[in-house]
């Protein structure tokens, strides 16, 4: 007797739910396993330490709406599994997981509402970084590098009080259409349309921040020619677009 396919037909609505239902955390498991990853990634460069920062990462819902699976507030990352990867829309509200989410999730929801190339944000409080940002000085266009993957500049974002929607708004501004933001006495965020592009994002300004802090050591750190700059922010804008229209 030859093999006969299962009958999904007469399977119950019950049933029918519960194997969507799976196959939708399937989905999301890959947006959390790469948030862990990253996770892990950051506290192994050194780019955050115990339980500071966070990271999270798009996804979306079985009828097409934004959430977003985000590190557990107060985890450290040593001890984090992935049940401390959470997933909740975009008013932080808990669609998958029991642990609570960061208190910085408004802030990454402003992101992803604000920019539809954004699909990955690592918040970190890496050294350099977080010693200009308690400076209050922001990072020029240092190398070429930095404007192809992060833009003309790493803008400094008024304080505000941690997981606040001032927080969050004064992110948005002064991240603008670049890949990262100094956030004023507190640390860094950095964005990509991947998790790796992020995690790029972060160690990149990490390190432009410490050639700033060493350079103004020896005598300032001179930027880029202006005309340069503009050259390559085509470039970047080029880039950013194109990740775009791959996502459509």
């Amino acid at each position: 007797m030859g093999f006969r396919a299962p009958l999904l037909m007469h399977a119950s609505p019950v049933c029918l739910t519960a194997m969507a239902s799976s196959k939708q955390q399937l989905t999301w498991m890959k947006e959390r396993a790469a948030v862990l990853n990253a996770a892990k990634a950051i506290y192994l460069d050194g780019l955050v330490v115990a339980t500071s920062g966070n990271v999270s990462a798009r996804c979306l819902s079985a009828d097409g709406h934004d959430l977003m699976a985000v590190t557990a507030t107060s985890v450290g990352y040593e001890e984090m599994t992935l049940d401390d990867i959470v997933v909740v829309d975009f008013d932080g509200e808990p669609i998958l997981g029991e642990a609570v989410p960061s208190t910085e999730s408004l802030m990454h929801a402003s992101i992803y509402a604000a920019r539809r190339d954004v699909n990955a944000v690592a918040h970190t409080h890496s050294v350099y970084a977080s010693t200009l940002a308690v400076a209050g000085i922001a990072i020029p266009a240092l190398i070429d590098e930095m404007v192809i993957h992060v833009g003309d500049s790493v803008q400094m974002a008024d304080y505000a009080f941690p997981g606040t929607e001032d927080l969050a708004t004064q992110v948005v501004e002064a991240l603008g259409e670049r890949n990262a933001v100094l956030l004023r006495n507190h640390g860094m965020v950095g964005v990509g349309h991947t998790m790796t592009e992020a995690l790029h994002v972060c160690q990149l300004v990490e390190r432009m921040a410490h050639i700033q802090v060493a350079a103004n050591a020896i005598g300032g750190a001179a930027p880029l020619p202006r005309e340069i700059v503009t050259i390559e922010m085509e470039l970047f804008r080029m880039r950013q677009q194109s990740k775009l229209e791959e996502q459509r």
